[in-house]
């Protein structure tokens, strides 16, 4: 079973950045591809998504790294003693190199500094806490950057409704005497097809007819674009989520339903509701940024964070919950708590920030 536990650790802050357009999915019809029936009203009734951030210039890392200045500032962190930098994403700059080389440069990190990129959606943050926390509880690295988000500006046409573009910045610290994280973490690959762009890797190399458009589930797409099985995503959803929860307080001994905050994925509104139904949670308790930020893949844990629950709990213990689940098919779920931490407000990123010196 892969239970983790990392101790002697913390997060000292998180901090998010989305560009500053705003579209409303109240006008879907007008650029956005979906069936005839199907009014905006009801995409907004049935996903929770009112309105998204989105930008066609801004890369991913443009948004991480207005993040991370903004959260290193407030830290008064100093830029040479930070020493770990892991880039959570489904759309790097580049394919090679990793993007993580290119934001140590561009946030003038030490050259000593570990960086690495980890190529995961919707479970990405925790798994990316996970790996940071395992550098950073030994002592040998005090202080990393877990930098997550995307922006689906690569290869998507027209944009879908569901999915917004987001970037984070998470400040982990050494932390001697801190209980630290617990992780549980599943991976079904059965259903490597659930979620799926099926052309431009090493399997499928880019074509001609990668851009061909065909009809998939009642929208036109081509295969560099992100082909879903809602209902398979959605029972995976519901059922694994509440499981990883309770499998994550079984195993460490603890009352899931103690716990102040729950942070979940930000799939789809009634996905989330019945996650929340079956784990019998206090709505109150599990905040939500999905009707103002869409779907924003591996950012969205960090983003509802920032957006939602700055100024509730920062100076005061507060014990979290946080689950991410979906492409791969993969999940983890991660409890910790805090005390004294930084969470900025929100970043709004213009286009003329986006990167200039790393661009070929």
């Amino acid at each position: 079973m892969a239970f983790l536990e990392f101790k002697n650790v913390r997060i000292a802050g998180i901090a998010a950045g989305v560009p500053k357009n705003t579209i409303s999915n109240y006008t879907l019809k007008q650029g956005i591809d979906i069936s005839s029936d199907y009014t905006p009203e009801a995409f907004v009734e049935t996903t929770g998504v009112k309105e998204r951030r989105c930008s066609d210039t801004l890369c991913t890392s443009d948004l991480c790294y207005a993040a991370a200045e903004k959260l290193i500032a407030e830290l008064n962190w100093d830029k040479s003693e930070i020493e770990a930098l892991v880039f959570v994403s489904q759309t790097a700059d580049y394919f090679l190199p990793a993007t993580a080389c290119i934001l140590q440069d561009r946030l003038r990190l030490s050259k000593e500094c570990y960086a690495e990129d980890v190529a995961l959606g919707c479970s990405g943050w925790v798994y990316g806490l996970s790996n940071v926390a395992s550098l950073v509880s030994t002592g040998a690295i005090k202080k990393a950057l877990l930098l997550a988000g995307d922006a689906k500006k690569r290869a998507q046409m027209k944009r879908d409704p569901l999915f917004g573009d987001a970037g984070t910045a998470t400040a982990i610290e050494y932390a001697p005497g801190n209980a630290g994280f617990r992780f549980h973490f599943g991976t079904d690959g059965s259903g490597y097809d659930a979620i799926i762009a099926p052309d431009g890797g090493s399997r499928n190399q880019v074509t001609v007819d990668s851009f061909a458009l065909n009809d998939f589930g009642g929208k036109m797409m081509h295969r560099l674009q992100t082909h879903m099985k809602g209902m398979d995503v959605f029972s995976f959803g519901i059922t694994t989520a509440p499981k990883s929860v309770k499998k994550l307080g079984d195993r460490f001994g603890f009352d899931y339903l103690d716990y102040d905050y729950f942070i979940f994925h930000q799939a789809n509104m009634k996905m989330n509701n019945q996650i929340v139904k079956k784990l019998k949670l206090d709505t109150e308790k599990v905040p939500s940024c999905m009707y103002q930020f869409g779907n924003t893949s591996s950012a969205s844990i960090p983003l509802t964070i920032v957006s939602q629950l700055k100024g509730k709990f920062e100076n005061k213990p507060t014990k979290i919950i946080c689950c991410g689940f979906g492409v791969g098919l993969s999940w983890g779920t991660v409890a910790f708590e805090t005390n004294s931490i930084i969470i900025p407000t929100l970043v709004e990123v213009l286009d003329e920030e986006a990167d200039k010196d790393h661009v070929i």
